[in-house]
């Protein structure tokens, strides 16, 4: 699709991340806060999968052939449940109820919300149920893909590692791992809790195929995914630079907005960036 016609998809895609974000910040203020910072670092890449990648049908969300897509740092669940819902999975008004006991909607992932595929919120665990995906689809001989969005704080948990060990053994070429590499854990930055780094020399040292990416390019990760695998034979990783907190620029990069509440004075600011940045972008 992008290479029909670049400009317009990716403005498309430009417009579908801004509205996201739009979505995410009224949703959470009016359910009292949340994961600000990590939701807002991952939507690009939401935008992107779920505007052209992923081979999938909203309106039958359990369609055998689609492709699977897996949120391991679950408390992005709001980022992922406002793209779900501009992509039509369910009405926009369902994000209303976050506040409500029996709502599908939450700071982690649930399987009542249509379009998850798997519970999430203990971190590690979500690279390995990929993997258990994308071993079943081969043996079944099946074309569906399996993607799954990992924090890199995360990538602290030794399962990680061993999802990805697993991966490489089995030769999952149809498994795409992709890092949300904001520099930010819970509370202190990555390499200071726990250094990563040579991070991709990590993954190609466990047998996969590695490419970085600007998580905040549509063009950028566009490319990326529609270029996967990137080996035969390999699973892929894509580790997706992005900034905690983008697109408000108070949250940008602070530990502080990994979670918590908005004063109305604050929402009012973030909404009136994002309005700005929604018209620049047009």
């Amino acid at each position: 699709m992008l290479s029909e016609a670049p400009e317009q998809v990716a403005e498309m895609l430009r417009q579908k991340s801004m509205e996201a974000r739009l979505l995410l910040i009224n949703t959470l203020h009016e359910s009292g806060g949340g994961h600000y910072g990590g939701c807002l670092s991952e939507l690009d890449i939401l935008a992107v999968l779920y505007n052209g990648i992923l081979n999938i049908r909203p309106d039958d969300p359990e369609w055998e052939g689609r492709d699977h897509f897996i949120l391991s740092k679950g408390h992005g669940a709001i980022g992922l449940a406002s793209v779900l819902a501009l992509r039509g999975f369910f009405p926009r008004e369902v994000l209303k109820t976050s506040k409500k006991l029996d709502s599908c909607v939450g700071w982690h992932t649930t399987i009542k919300m249509p379009g998850i595929e798997h519970p999430t919120g203990s971190l590690g665990h979500g690279l390995s149920v990929a993997v258990g995906l994308a071993v079943a689809k081969k043996l079944d001989k099946k074309q569906s893909r399996v993607f799954v969005l990992l924090g890199d704080g995360e990538c602290d948990e030794g399962s990680v590692w061993e999802g990805a060990m697993a991966a490489s053994k089995y030769r999952l070429d149809n498994l795409v791992a992709i890092v949300d590499r904001n520099g930010i854990s819970y509370d202190s930055r990555t390499e200071e809790v726990m250094p990563l780094e040579p991070f991709a020399d990590k993954w190609k040292a466990f047998g996969w195929a590695v490419r970085s990416a600007d998580g905040h390019s549509v063009g950028d990760l566009w490319n990326a995914f529609s270029a996967v695998p990137f080996e035969a034979g390999k699973p892929s990783v894509v580790i997706a630079s992005t900034i905690k907190g983008k697109g408000v620029s108070f949250m940008e990069n602070s530990v502080a907005w990994h979670a918590g509440p908005t004063t109305d004075e604050q929402y009012r600011t973030a909404i009136k960036e994002l309005q700005k940045r929604a018209e620049v972008a047009r």
